[in-house]
């Protein structure tokens, strides 16, 4: 599907049909891989002219708005599709994929009536917006404090052992506790390993000779346990530090170490849990808001075609998908397809550049225009 449409209106001199007619045989005569399609637009209530101009500086800034969410809630529906190594899915609206949603639009007036007024239609597409962006980050945060939550144990868990948790490297066994013996662990560094097993026995008095079994290693430390009498634990910790060796407060707790792997399994379960809603959530939303953003563009095309050709509303409203390289020609085609009196106020395309750095019309163009883009 193309990603960049132009939402173009042209005035209307005799015939919409008459206009649409020519307009079809011109692009598919100089610019045939270009695909045309008709923008219906209803007959929506005008309102004042002073109601007009001042919707007319409002639209731009809530275009941002409404495109912004609806392009946050694609990344994030990407995100999440990545992440949960599901096949990526053609985003829709109600089962209609979104460019045919776009080339086929049709109003929906029992969302958006036609007798309510421009002001009434903008700010209602600007309320639900706000609605579901809110939610959004309502829901995200949520998300993201559970996956923040699991970092953290799977970074205990993943980390060097001078940092990681050794709940689950260390067995009952590897631990002798008594009234006078205890076992400590040290993280002894992996090429220093030979001198921890010859020195081990004599950085202080009451060590159990042999007693130091190696648990774990990784690519910088390896663990080992040491048992000696615990009158003199701290003063074998003072000597370990000393040569360079860690030694790690523990204190092995089967309940504790079972609570924490049940935590680990919660969480993954509320993670997966989250996410699948999270995704589900974000295809509705992403829907709903598409939808909004086209009508307001409807609006948009609307409003700025009145101000642009006046009383009645006589234009013809298109959506166009031109390549890069057809695009003057297809500019050409629709400037021919204007009144020429029309166009004579208007400058050319090379000659934009100066009138917007002097505050006049950005878009340069003797009819309206806007683009769309849909990523």
């Amino acid at each position: 599907m193309a990603s960049r449409y132009w939402a173009v209106s042209l005035p209307v001199q005799d015939s919409a049909a008459a206009l649409w007619n020519t307009l079809q045989e011109q692009i598919s005569k100089h610019s045939f891989d270009t695909p045309l399609y008709r923008f219906n637009i209803p007959n929506l209530r005008v309102g004042t002219l002073d109601s007009l101009l001042a919707l007319s500086d409002d639209l731009l800034k809530s275009n941002s708005f409404v495109e912004g969410v609806c392009h946050k809630i694609r990344r994030q529906i990407e995100d999440l599709e990545r992440v949960s190594g599901v096949e990526s899915s053609s985003l829709t609206v109600d089962g209609v994929p979104v460019d045919s949603y776009l080339t086929r639009f049709a109003w929906d007036d029992a969302k958006y009536p036609v007798v309510s007024t421009l002001r009434e239609i903008v700010n209602g597409i600007h309320s639900q917006v706000s609605k579901i962006e809110d939610d959004l980050k309502v829901r995200v945060a949520e998300y993201n404090n559970v996956r923040s939550q699991l970092n953290i144990i799977n970074r205990k868990q993943s980390g060097s052992l001078a940092v990681r948790d050794l709940s689950n490297l260390v067995k009952p066994e590897d631990i002798v506790t008594s009234e006078h013996l205890v076992t400590l662990l040290a993280v002894v560094p992996k090429y220093s390993q030979k001198d921890w097993l010859a020195s081990y026995e004599t950085l202080t008095n009451y060590v159990v000779p042999r007693s130091s079994k190696k648990l774990h290693e990784d690519n910088e430390y390896a663990l080992y346990t040491v048992t000696l009498f615990g009158r003199v634990a701290d003063n074998f910790k003072t000597a370990a530090r000393e040569k360079g060796f860690q030694i790690r407060d523990f204190e092995y707790s089967s309940e504790a170490q079972e609570s924490r792997k049940q935590e680990l399994e919660r969480l993954v379960q509320d993670q997966d849990s989250m996410r699948s809603s999270l995704l589900q959530w974000c295809y509705t939303s992403y829907g709903e808001v598409f939808s909004s953003w086209m009508h307001f563009c409807a609006v948009r095309v609307f409003s700025e075609s009145i101000l642009r050709y006046g009383l009645p509303p006589t234009f013809l409203a298109c959506v166009l998908a031109p390549s890069t390289k057809s695009e003057k020609k297809v500019r050409s085609i629709l400037e021919q397809l204007c009144d020429s009196r029309n166009s004579a106020y208007w400058k050319s395309e090379e000659e934009v550049g100066g009138m917007a750095a002097l505050g006049g019309d950005i878009d340069g163009y003797p009819y309206v225009s806007f683009t769309i883009n849909l990523v």
